[in-house]
């Protein structure tokens, strides 16, 4: 049986992430007390002919503060009891946090009188940094509509593990923040900008006029060869650990010209390399 695990901030997704996962057949179970993890899981696979071969459970802050303190202890039950599992653990930045509650008119669940939303998010975020610690894949929805999310739970989880690790490669623009949910982060803002050129300005770099303006730019081609031999170098130490997911982005100014280019260019690379490579361009979207 396949276990996940779907942690994070309130607003951050964690109804949605379990909304997809149950719409790919997946029997979902929200706010589980944590200390039952262990027992949700060996009921599902205690038997000759288990109940579901997928479940997902979802795990937050209304949880007993001193529950979460002893997720570590839970988690190793899991793995002495070879129950092949995954954790997800959702964030978005405070201030879109905010907007979303405010939008909703949502009551965070860990306000009162006493406690302001503000004041919620830093103790809810304490109170799950245990499980964020353990969590193998985290998403940064600071920057996803629901239907983004979505995408990306199905990109990220949907995967046979027979086929090795998936990677995730992603452009981004710093202008609008740097992702805090990847492995690797390549700046290439020292690069050559078509941005500067007045007839490229409004293209992107899925183009072909930006593809043939940096195509012909050396320093472009000397930071494609560099990263994919660090990739090239690097990446199987990752598969040979037993590693799942690994998440790389690529940045540049805008997140619209040269990290375009240089995602589609890599996972064009890996892909020949028999990887499993997602791509995704977060100011495209």
């Amino acid at each position: 049986m396949k276990l996940i695990i779907v942690s994070g901030l309130s607003g951050s997704g964690k109804s949605v992430t379990l909304d997809t996962l149950e719409d790919a057949g997946f029997y979902c179970t929200d706010n589980l007390p944590v200390a039952l993890l262990s027992d949700f899981a060996t009921l599902l696979t205690n038997s000759k002919k288990p109940l579901f071969s997928k479940a997902a459970v979802g795990i937050d802050a209304r949880n007993d503060p001193s529950s979460l303190e002893q997720f570590s202890v839970f988690i190793e039950q899991l793995k002495s009891n070879s129950i092949d599992y995954d954790i997800i653990f959702l964030r978005a930045s405070k201030d879109s946090l905010i907007k979303r509650f405010s939008e909703t008119r949502r009551k965070h669940p860990l306000s009162d009188s006493n406690t302001s939303l503000d004041e919620a998010l830093d103790l809810e975020l304490d109170r799950l940094s245990l499980i964020a610690s353990h969590a193998s894949i985290q998403i940064d929805t600071t920057h996803s509509n629901v239907h983004e999310l979505r995408g990306i739970i199905r990109e990220r989880v949907s995967f046979d593990k027979n086929t090795g690790l998936s990677l995730q490669i992603m452009s981004f623009g710093y202008k609008h923040g740097a992702p805090n949910d990847v492995d690797f982060v390549f700046d290439a803002r020292c690069l050559p900008n078509p941005y500067w050129e007045p007839s490229l300005r409004e293209f992107t770099g899925l183009d072909t006029p930006v593809i043939e303006f940096l195509d012909d730019k050396i320093l472009v081609q000397y930071f494609l060869e560099d990263t994919a031999q660090f990739l090239t170098r690097w990446v199987p130490e990752f598969i040979n650990t037993n590693r799942n997911y690994l998440s790389i982005a690529l940045g540049c100014t805008g997140g619209q010209h040269r990290s375009v280019y240089l995602t589609e260019k890599l996972a064009l690379y890996l892909t020949s390399q028999q990887l499993n490579v997602i791509t995704r361009h977060r100011e495209l979207a």
